[in-house]
């Protein structure tokens, strides 16, 4: 099962910087997503991308 066929029960808290947390909310607001959504896409690619996480397809 890949990450994004999971079900999301696992949660994950942390603590950024003022700045990084308004630069979230403007892109999950451009993309028409909350930001935990932005979030979540934002390490599963980079994840993807650095071969940690399986791509899907």
């Amino acid at each position: 099962m890949t990450a994004k066929n999971e079900l999301r029960s696992t949660p994950l808290g942390l603590r950024v910087t003022p700045s990084l947390k308004t630069a979230l909310e403007k892109a999950a607001k451009d993309d028409r997503r909350s930001m935990a959504s932005m979030a979540e896409l934002i390490l599963m690619d980079w994840l993807e991308n650095k071969g940690y996480l399986e791509k899907d397809g």
